[in-house]
């Protein structure tokens, strides 16, 4: 049986990380979230090889995804198909950033919100190399990810668990941390 999506309504409000939450979050050490992130990268790297090709030219851009209501960036490195994240206090240094609420960039992901609608409310900023950033969109739209179904299967035999409450995280917040089975734009 398949868990219920959020419905997508273009002007329905981006949900925000809770303040306490990413505050103690700011207080983790970021090594261990880089490392884990980056094993997470790689297994999407394997299972979506085309996602990295797609870059082209920018397979080695630095790209800076800024998630404004959380306490750091996440920065990653394509590398040519063995992409390194790292998680960083401050702005960050890339070719391109995209910054916007984490629900948003998520949403970006899982294909439940539409880019340029976000950037032309405002609701995403992009700085730097544009066709940087262009290029990794196509490259996300292309592979259609679903994040959640991703570490599910890196689960083991926890991923009836993890898929629960990922379901149960994805009601209950309103992010969309799967792809939507259906998206409604009227």
């Amino acid at each position: 049986m398949t868990e219920p999506q959020p419905e997508f309504r273009p002007d329905a409000e981006i949900p925000r990380f809770p303040r306490l939450a990413a505050r103690l979050l700011g207080r983790m050490p970021l090594l261990p979230l880089s490392l884990t992130l980056t094993a997470y990268a790689r297994r999407i790297a394997k299972s979506h090889p085309g996602l990295f090709r797609r870059l082209g030219e920018h397979d080695h851009a630095e790209f800076v995804l800024d998630p404004t209501d959380l306490p750091f960036v996440i920065c990653l490195a394509p590398n040519g198909g063995e992409p390194k994240v790292r998680l960083q206090r401050g702005r960050g240094n890339g070719t391109a950033r995209i910054a916007g609420p984490l629900a948003a960039l998520l949403g970006l992901v899982h294909g439940a919100f539409d880019g340029d609608a976000l950037f032309f409310s405002r609701d995403l900023v992009i700085e730097g190399d544009t066709a940087a950033a262009l290029a990794l969109r196509n490259a996300v739209d292309d592979a259609e990810l679903d994040l959640a179904e991703e570490l599910s299967q890196m689960s083991g035999p926890w991923k009836a668990h993890i898929a629960r409450a990922l379901a149960f995280a994805q009601r209950r917040t309103g992010v969309h941390l799967t792809r939507p089975e259906e998206i409604h734009l009227w």
